[in-house]
């Protein structure tokens, strides 16, 4: 490889470096990613995506219980994939941001090329 070669290369590698997160910003990013690593919790999402709703129509929606189903709403709400409001005594879930639907539906996009 020639001087020159080497020096553009070198060039080029500070120029990445300079625009990649650091790796705080990594960490926290794959961490949110892992959310998305189990079926129960994509499923939720998915369901949220069209109507908010309460743990009740979660549990009946995915057949499992309220108590799984409020385990994995709580992850959810620790990742700030989801938040919720009270509606008298029932707490509504919904997706947090538009965000989160983007991610949903350009993930389903992919997996069904």
């Amino acid at each position: 490889m020639s001087e020159k070669n080497c020096c553009s290369q070198d060039d080029i590698l500070k120029e990445i470096g300079s625009k990649m997160a650091d790796s705080e910003t990594t960490n926290s990013l794959a961490d949110f990613y892992k959310v998305f690593g189990d079926g129960t919790r994509i499923r939720i999402l998915c369901a949220l995506q069209e109507a908010d709703l309460c743990v009740r129509h979660l549990a009946e929606l995915l057949e499992m219980n309220q108590s799984a189903i409020s385990h994995q709403l709580r992850v959810l709400k620790q990742a700030k994939l989801v938040k919720n409001r009270k509606e008298g005594k029932t707490v509504i879930y919904s997706l947090a941001d538009d965000h989160i639907q983007t991610i949903i539906s350009q993930g389903m996009e992919h997996i069904n090329e």
